[in-house]
């Protein structure tokens, strides 16, 4: 399968922009709130780039169905791998508190239910786990579509699942949302990750991949504004709710991805390239590290610090520096084990 650097090189600036909305506060100036929104294209091209690929492999596979097997079977076991493992960090939290330690541990783990587990992803500190769980399921359904050959079914179908999903965000003027989260497989990660699929397998994208890159870098660049004043109108100025996806955020991803597939190798080569490649591990650990510093901050009593914008600057580089090595520590021992 064809290598496409440029995924990777824009997967750095996304994981990158992760860590900065999980480190700058949200309820600081306008200016940590515009940027909270502008960066929220990250988690939707993670979705689409899954997509593709997993496309890509399905098209090149002789068979299909063992792939499809064990790109899912991987996917759940690091799901559960670190779901132990932060459910292993937050009993340790309790026990070393020493406070009411019987009935923190039964409050904490009426949260393990099986809605939350096997499909929200929730109950632990690891919250971004929701990732994994919600690329789970949309892997199962892209499956059962491309077997069926019912792609273009499942693109507007999720479509408007997404559309539907945004009344539980920031639309919430309009209409109280049964559901509690619409961050998850249905209403989010299927539609971006179907994108993904309909970018690699559609020939009707063709025509737009023959534009200029530079005009859907524009037009990326010009849907990231409009995110970020759409995420701004919809909480600051109408009575709607603080977005974790919007309406502009479809549009800012397909323009970001035929971008990506206009320059395949860009970024060949680039430190920040193979950083990219390992954003998933980044996702993953930096809610602990980022956890961890925060509880030592709070200890010298330095939390006046996340009101200051250089210093959140520095502290995402850190956290974002810390976990990429970590996570490419753990998997050189990964390989030396293997060997």
């Amino acid at each position: 399968m064809e290598r496409i650097y440029s995924i990777d090189f824009i997967k750095f600036f996304a994981i990158f922009a992760v860590v900065l909305i999980h480190v700058f506060p949200l309820n600081g100036f306008t200016g940590y709130f515009i940027i909270d929104n502008a960066a929220r294209f990250a988690v939707p091209f993670f979705f689409s780039a899954s997509g593709y690929f997993f496309a890509q492999k399905m098209k090149s596979e002789e068979a299909p169905f063992h792939y499809f097997k064990s790109y899912v079977i991987k996917l759940i076991k690091l799901y559960f791998v670190w779901l132990l493992f932060y459910t292993c960090y937050d009993v340790l939290l309790v026990l070393l508190n020493g406070v009411a330690v019987k009935e923190k541990l039964i409050k904490y783990f009426e949260h393990f239910t099986l809605l939350n587990l096997f499909y929200y992803g929730k109950g632990t500190s690891g919250y971004q786990l929701w990732f994994l769980t919600a690329l789970i399921w949309s892997t199962i359904i892209l499956f059962l579509f491309l077997r069926f050959k019912q792609m273009k079914l499942l693109f507007w179908f999720s479509l408007g699942l997404n559309l539907l999903g945004l009344l539980g965000q920031a639309y919430t003027m309009f209409i109280k949302f049964p559901i509690n989260s619409t961050r998850d497989a249905m209403f989010f990660g299927l539609f971006y990750t179907t994108l993904g699929v309909m970018f690699a397998l559609n020939n009707r994208f063709s025509g737009l991949k023959k534009l200029n890159g530079r005009t859907f870098l524009g037009l990326a660049l010009i849907g990231i504004a409009v995110q970020a004043m759409e995420g701004y109108i919809l909480d600051k100025v109408l009575s709607g709710s603080h977005g974790e996806y919007f309406f502009s955020t479809i549009l800012l991803t397909a323009f970001l991805f035929l971008f990506a597939l206009h320059y395949k190798s860009l970024g060949k080569g680039l430190y920040l390239t193979k950083v990219g490649a390992n954003a998933l591990g980044i996702y993953i650990i930096h809610v602990f590290f980022l956890d961890v510093f925060n509880k030592f901050i709070k200890v010298l009593n330095l939390e006046g610090l996340s009101e200051n914008f250089f210093w959140n600057l520095f502290y995402t580089l850190f956290i974002f520096t810390v976990s990429y090595f970590f996570y490419d520590f753990l998997q050189n021992i990964k390989r030396s084990i293997k060997q």
